[in-house]
């Protein structure tokens, strides 16, 4: 490393723990006035290009990632804001498909911390951490300048600080339940807090519901006389078959159908991903029944689509697989792309799952596809300790299927041993495998052990 790359490493720190001052993105005070006060001050850079603003309970991140590589393939500069970060606090903030570097990141921070001073100073609950990472997101994006941002939701949607970009296109990924110490149980309660980003005359790209979410989001497209998209209905996935790295896909998007789309992703939940990347795209241009975009651009730009912590294989022999999943839902996707595509005899599991989480629903979820769960913590102060996630594992899993390891490096090393364990003097398991989730913080934490850099 020089020591140019150090010394912007250095002040990478300093700024993160200058923002961790604040209230964590786990904290919120229902209210955008603070960030719609910095956006005042900063001259609302929000509006200096077009934006396209996803919510949801799960796939966002990879959602936003394929509009982003749909929208630049096609030919406009694009910025993505997402949240959270596998491993480097700059993977928040890209543009031109790659994350900015820690001296961008700096100079963003360094430029609108003048004036969350003076928001910080006008009221009596300061800034959040997340409130000014939007801040620093909507500015770098327009002195890049971009044509186009991809805006994924923090949390939530009517009260999250995203919420002051004006976005045309607001595309709604499926809503489950997560967050519910912020967010309720109420799963209508929940999908009306996300349809809060839908604005007067706007479009709505909507992915398929549970039927009381479904009627809350339609509820509110009604109320602000928007345009709506449905997943099964305008557009979705046609047909899929499990490739060699992926699958190849033919969609039915709002302008026509696109044959021969291979995506480098596992998972039926992300050709369904696929589907509404590619609606959402063409009702940012306007695409409908007598227009569709260019084929090849499409398939070029699903091709070249990379999610990583999302089903991503790290090492080949045994195969370790590293996924954010973090709650039932996402749990169960995972499960669902595992049995569907691959063929492990012997698949152990490396879980660390955050306090708030329902980790008995997780692990119910996993339950089918692994054969042993090895439990631990990974570094955030809010991860689980590992005898209390045991003590739910039980129930699931019984005493004999679980190991408990206190070091998530350690973790990782026994279920490793595991999945190539000796059956017999000479034999080895053939078809092992390793799969580290439960979070985004184990998620990414299991890349940087096998050297992976953010991206």
């Amino acid at each position: 490393m020089s020591g140019t790359e150090s010394g912007a490493l250095h002040e990478l720190r300093v700024v993160e723990a200058e923002l961790n001052e604040r209230w964590p993105e786990t904290k919120i005070e229902p209210s955008l006035d603070r960030i719609r006060a910095l956006t005042d001050l900063l001259a609302e850079p929000q509006r200096s290009y077009q934006v396209v603003h996803i919510a949801g309970t799960n796939g966002k991140s990879s959602t936003s990632r394929m509009v982003d590589a749909l929208l630049t393939r096609i030919g406009l500069r694009v910025g993505r804001y997402t949240s959270p970060h596998l491993q480097l606090a700059t993977e928040r903030i890209s543009i031109d498909g790659k994350p900015i570097s820690p001296e961008a990141y700096v100079e963003a921070y360094r430029d609108v911390a003048p004036y969350v001073s003076i928001v910080d100073n006008s009221g009596d609950v300061k800034m959040s951490k997340f409130e000014v990472l939007t801040g620093m997101a909507f500015a770098a994006f327009a002195d890049a300048p971009v044509e186009a941002a991809v805006i994924e939701v923090g949390l939530g949607g009517s009260w999250d600080a995203t919420n002051v970009a004006d976005a045309h296109i607001a595309t709604i990924c499926p809503v489950a339940l997560d967050h519910a110490e912020y967010l309720g149980t109420d799963l209508a309660g929940i999908a009306r807090e996300k349809a809060g980003i839908i604005k007067p005359g706007s479009v709505v790209v909507l992915a398929a519901q549970a039927a009381e979410a479904q009627a809350a989001i339609m509820e509110k497209i009604a109320e602000v006389d928007a345009t709506v998209a449905r997943e099964g209905q305008e557009f979705g996935v046609l047909n899929r078959t499990v490739a060699v790295g992926g699958q190849m896909l033919r969609l039915q998007g709002l302008g026509g159908t696109y044959d021969e789309v291979f995506l480098p992703l596992h998972g039926e939940h992300q050709a369904r991903n696929a589907a509404l990347a590619l609606a959402t795209v063409e009702a940012f241009f306007g695409a409908g029944k007598k227009h569709q975009l260019d084929v090849e651009a499409v398939r070029d730009a699903f091709a070249s689509v990379i999610t990583p912590g999302r089903l991503e294989r790290v090492r080949a022999a045994p195969a370790v697989l590293v996924d954010a999943a973090h709650n039932p839902h996402g749990a169960r996707a995972l499960a669902e792309a595992i049995s569907s595509e691959f063929s492990f005899r012997r698949l152990v599991a490396v879980l660390s799952v955050l306090g708030e989480k329902d980790a008995h629903g997780l692990l119910r979820e996993l339950e089918p596809v692994v054969e042993e769960v090895v439990l631990t913590r990974n570094s955030s102060p809010r991860a689980m300790d590992p005898d209390e996630l045991a003590a739910i594992a039980k129930d699931v899993f019984g005493m004999d299927r679980i190991v408990v390891e206190p070091r998530l490096d350690d973790a990782v090393e026994t279920a490793i041993q595991m999945a190539e364990e000796i059956t017999d003097d000479t034999e080895t398991v053939s078809g092992g495998g390793v799969l580290i989730t439960g979070s985004v913080v184990t998620a990414g934490e299991g890349r940087a052990l096998f050297g992976k850099e953010p991206a």
